[in-house]
């Protein structure tokens, strides 16, 4: 039976469990059932997601030997084959093996017209070593086995299918250049080059994992996918470059679950928003539909096609570790914009506003937002998460979203910089929220800072920097942390910190000093609402302050691209006196 990934690993969670009680991001989700019937929680799929499969590691395999295949223009020579099904025409090569071996096969030598495909009812290994091999009517290699399938990767392979896949068989499977009814375990010191114009690069209708610090995966596709793993995409080590341009397709995709735990991967898609199967279909760089979680490596995702979003999600997200880059320049599809909020009132210069709203992806618009997921997202010590949109939100969560801690920096031309479509909680962290066009930070429930480093700007008057939505009943709450907001913050906000407000000049470097002690030392944004507030439990009611204007900083850790500035040293200055409220 073939183990559900998602499910199979609760086992391994069990273990877990007690050390991750205490995690805030770890509740709540929706409950889903395994083939058995069994009730699973997702707060039970914990952090340990198939990073621990001893199975998928090839040295606890044993193999019983070796067959080798090699292609040529002139036809495919097979040997070591006894006992197999073995079915050469040219440099066609079908193999069936109905035994019980465990074997290992092994590709090599190049042809322009030819596949392989594999029939077995065991596990097997695949090592593509200096393999070259087109298939203009298909895959080019089409593993039909359902059993696990470890990829060895030696020296410098290349696979391609054509535009049409006239091989196919009405009962069969065959949906990429490379694909594989069972799951991919891609190891090595080699690298794979797969060209896709018929379908997607690589699919697997189990799960596709990367396993190995050594193996380089190359992945164009202008038809498909560019990796698909029906069950998962598992990215634990390895360095995994992807591009993609046909309507509709993401770099990756799933059903069920994206990981990343270490490698480096590097998404690049020109793909758009349209109409696929007579249905209007999103493009993405990544799409998980259950859940996406990430915990170590360097991810980078940049889009530019129409109603494109970087990563997308149909429930939650988890950003616990690792880099994370995306950035979205298409512009929407459709009708999709966003929304502008209510006049605001009080403030120095501009003040308090009301809550904004933006269209949500129909069946007649997509819009391309930087991170978008249906459900929930978390953001934990760890993470470091940098998104930059043009036309629309760079970071929204339609359900909560929580950051506990890391660095989470967003920056939206267009719409909000971040926006949660329940409540938005900053428990710890260092966030940046800036947009040009709307509202820095928004939340269409309540907003809660209770901790971190909080950089948010808006757009001019009636965006603020801080906005939660007063007309539904909600409220913003700050009640710990340091908040530096630009444009004003949501009418009616809980305030439990001191603070201080003023206006200031654009673009202008600013230190906020308690005596000879600079608190705070950072740059105003080059554009946006009037009105200044710093917010921080490191103040006091009535305490007296110095505002220096234009000062010149020294050393210190430059933080949201040199926006703010931790542990530099200041001199020079114009000086105003503040007092705290």
């Amino acid at each position: 039976m073939k183990a559900k990934l998602l499910f199979s690993i609760l086992i391994a969670s069990v273990a877990l469990m007690s050390c991750e009680k205490d995690n805030p991001a770890r509740n709540d989700e929706n409950d889903v059932s395994d083939d058995s019937g069994t009730v699973v929680t997702d707060d039970n799929a914990g952090s340990s997601i198939a990073t621990d499969d001893k199975d998928d590691y090839i040295s606890n395999t044993t193999f019983a030997r070796t067959v080798s295949v090699v292609y040529s223009e002139s036809g495919a020579q097979v040997s070591g084959a006894d006992g197999l099904t073995v079915d050469v025409s040219g440099n066609d090569v079908t193999i069936t093996n109905n035994g019980s071996e465990v074997i290992m096969y092994e590709l090599s030598g190049s042809a322009s017209d030819g596949f392989f495909k594999l029939y077995s009812s065991k596990k097997q290994g695949l090592t593509l070593n200096g393999l070259n091999l087109t298939n203009p009517a298909g895959a080019a290699i089409n593993n039909q086995s359902h059993k696990r399938t470890f990829v060895v990767l030696k020296g410098e392979s290349k696979l391609a299918d054509g535009s049409s896949y006239t091989d196919a068989v009405d009962t069969e499977d065959m949906k990429a250049a490379f694909f594989s009814e069972a799951q991919l375990i891609f190891s090595g010191d080699g690298s794979l080059s797969v060209t896709a114009t018929g379908k997607a690069g690589i699919t697997s209708d189990d799960y596709v994992r990367f396993i190995d610090d050594a193996t380089t995966v190359k992945v164009s596709s202008t038809a498909g996918h560019g990796i698909r793993g029906k069950d998962a995409i598992i990215v634990s080590a390895g360095n995994i470059d992807v591009n993609v341009s046909a309507t509709g397709k993401k770099g990756f995709s799933t059903d069920t679950l994206i990981y990343f735990g270490g490698g480096v991967t590097n998404i690049t898609s020109t793909a758009s928003a349209g109409i696929v199967d007579d249905e209007l279909t999103g493009a993405a760089g990544i799409k998980a539909d259950y859940r996406f979680e990430m915990d170590g490596g360097k991810v980078t995702v940049n889009c530019s096609g129409t109603g494109a979003k970087g990563i997308s999600g149909d429930n939650v997200a988890y950003f616990n570790g690792g880099e994370l880059y995306v950035t979205v320049t298409g512009s929407n599809y459709g009708s999709s914009s966003s929304g502008g909020g209510m006049p605001g009132m009080g403030g120095p210069g501009g003040g308090f506003g009301g809550n904004s709203s933006s269209s949500s992806d129909d069946d007649t618009s997509k819009a391309a937002k930087g991170i978008k997921f249906d459900g929930n997202a978390y953001f934990n010590e760890g993470c470091y998460v940098v998104v930059n949109a043009t036309n629309h939100e760079a970071i929204e969560a339609k359900g909560k979203l929580e950051i506990s801690g890391g660095t989470v920096y967003a920056y939206s031309r267009s719409d909000d910089a971040i926006n949660a479509g329940g409540d938005l909680t900053i428990n710890g962290g260092y966030v940046y929220g800036r947009s040009a066009g709307n509202d820095g930070i928004d939340a269409n429930g309540n907003m809660y800072i209770n901790g971190g480093l909080v950089y948010a700007s808006s757009a001019t008057s009636p965006e603020v920097g801080l906005d939660a939505n007063t007309e539904g009943g909600y409220k913003l709450y700050i009640k710990g942390g340091t908040v530096i907001a630009f444009g004003g913050i949501e009418r009616g906000s809980v305030i439990s910190v001191p603070y201080v407000t003023t206006n200031y000049t654009k673009s202008s470097a600013y230190a906020l000093c308690d005596g000879n002690d600079a608190l705070f030392c950072f740059y105003a944004p080059e554009s946006g609402g009037s009105g200044m507030y710093i917010f921080s439990d490191q103040l006091k009611k009535k305490g007296e302050y110095t505002l220096l204007k234009g000062p010149s900083f020294s050393g210190g850790t430059k933080l949201f691209a040199g926006q703010l500035v931790e542990g530099a040293g200041v001199s020079g200055g114009t000086a105003t006196k503040l007092t705290a409220n």
